[in-house]
């Protein structure tokens, strides 16, 4: 077998997007009288679609969320995106050198990942090639979203490797039959809670990515 597709998370995979996320999300849900740290918005909210975070923060409220919740904070992680987001370290030498196809599989909303992307310059090298929650029924953890893009760019699951930072997108990796690598090149990110929900390796440099394929290549008899 040889290896037909590599399938990156967006948000703390390729740009460093989950702090500035983090703090913004926790100042509106704040503006409303909910007041929860950063890092416990990361562990509650972190990999769920823009949905299910609204649902999440109106069942902790105890109620339901004021009407213009949603498009405020969508102005406001814009905003915060654009001034202040920037590609994972490593990134941009990594897919420069990367010799196999590779695409973008979010459970961001379709705006929001284009906007991130190119404000950290990324845009380009992705064009045509992003998958988000908007084209599925289901989101991860669910395999849909992974089984989407690798149909879409005609590569057999089995020949696809992920790369995720959270235990949501590691269990739909693994769900769909791919391969999963462990990414924690972000603060927020835990190595161990990537290795119980199923990620074969654990990494924190991304320009270390081709040279860990090829190695797992060899130690699994993929060719």
């Amino acid at each position: 077998m040889s290896v037909e597709l590599v399938i990156f998370d967006c948000d703390g995979v390729l740009v460093d997007s989950e702090p500035i996320m983090n703090r913004v999300f926790a100042q509106q849900l704040c503006g409303i009288g909910v007041s929860i740290p950063e890092s416990e918005v990361m562990r509650r909210f972190v990999g769920k679609t823009r949905g299910q975070c609204l649902a999440l923060a109106a069942e902790i409220r105890g109620r339901d969320l004021p009407a213009s919740f949603g498009a405020d904070w969508d102005a406001a992680a814009f905003d915060a995106l654009r001034k202040e987001v920037k590609p994972m370290r490593g990134v941009p030498e990594m897919l420069r050198e990367l010799a196999v196809p590779y695409c973008t599989a979010s459970n961001g909303m379709p705006e929001r990942v284009r906007a991130t992307l190119g404000a950290a310059g990324l845009l380009p090298s992705f064009e045509g090639r992003i998958f988000t929650s908007a084209d599925v029924a289901k989101p991860k953890p669910a395999p849909d979203l992974f089984l989407h893009a690798a149909a879409s760019m005609k590569a057999a699951p089995a020949k696809c490797v992920v790369i995720e930072d959270t235990p949501t997108g590691v269990k739909a990796g693994s769900a769909a039959g791919m391969r999963v690598l462990g990414y924690i090149g972000s603060s927020t990110s835990d190595a161990a809670a990537l290795e119980r929900a199923g990620a074969e390796a654990v990494f924190d440099d991304m320009s270390r990515l081709p040279a860990l394929l090829r190695a797992q290549t060899e130690r699994s008899g993929i060719r």
